[in-house]
């Protein structure tokens, strides 16, 4: 997960904990630059997190990952999620091992972001249109939004959602799922001596 500061990348991962974890293991690696508040709201939903403090670094790099991953030892069929540290440049460039980026774009934020930032949203997966339950109090153009991200990015999907209220959640839930019962065929097929 990626964003500027302030998105809801975090209440939008204990929320997705909660959700997923009486199906699935679900273990956090948690990017910022200072404290562990996100991984110690992380470990009050039960997930394993580990918080990686970059300093003056405004990213994580694979690296960092490979150790994180080395400490926590997800079991098989787990999912692991990462929050990335908040910025929409940086973490851009940088290849995690990661299934997908998701890129959070908060209401509040405004439309333009896309186009301001372009190589996230050219290297995201999926676009979180997050805190909608705020849009009646804000003048924020939904279209315009999607419309900058995909001028970008025109495979990029997006899905509009509210972390707090919790409105479109099932869609996010399903796109997670459809992830993993993707990397379960790249696993087969490895494991039967395809490609993966």
């Amino acid at each position: 997960l990626v964003s500027s500061p302030g998105s809801g990348k975090t209440t939008l991962l204990v929320r997705t904990i909660e959700a997923l974890q009486r199906r699935v293991p679900v273990c956090v690696v948690e990017g910022d630059q200072q404290t562990s508040f996100d991984a110690e709201r992380i470990r009050a939903t039960g997930a394993p997190a580990l918080q990686i403090n970059t300093g003056k670094g405004c990213h994580l790099d694979a690296h960092m990952v490979g150790r994180a991953l080395e400490r926590l030892a997800p079991p098989a069929d787990s999912v692991l999620l990462i929050e990335n540290v908040g910025n929409l440049v940086c973490p851009a460039a940088f290849d995690l091992g990661e299934a997908a980026k998701v890129v959070v774009l908060s209401v509040t934020e405004g439309e333009d972001k896309p186009l301001k930032y372009p190589d996230m949203f050219a290297a995201a997966r999926l676009m979180l249109l997050n805190k909608t339950d705020l849009l009646p109090y804000l003048n924020f153009r939904v279209d315009d939004a999607i419309a900058y991200a995909r001028r970008v990015n025109p495979a990029l999907e997006v899905i509009q959602l509210s972390a707090t209220s919790g409105a479109g959640f099932d869609a996010w839930l399903a796109w997670i799922d459809a992830r993993r019962a993707e990397a379960s065929v790249r696993v087969r097929d490895v494991a039967a001596g395809g490609e993966g």
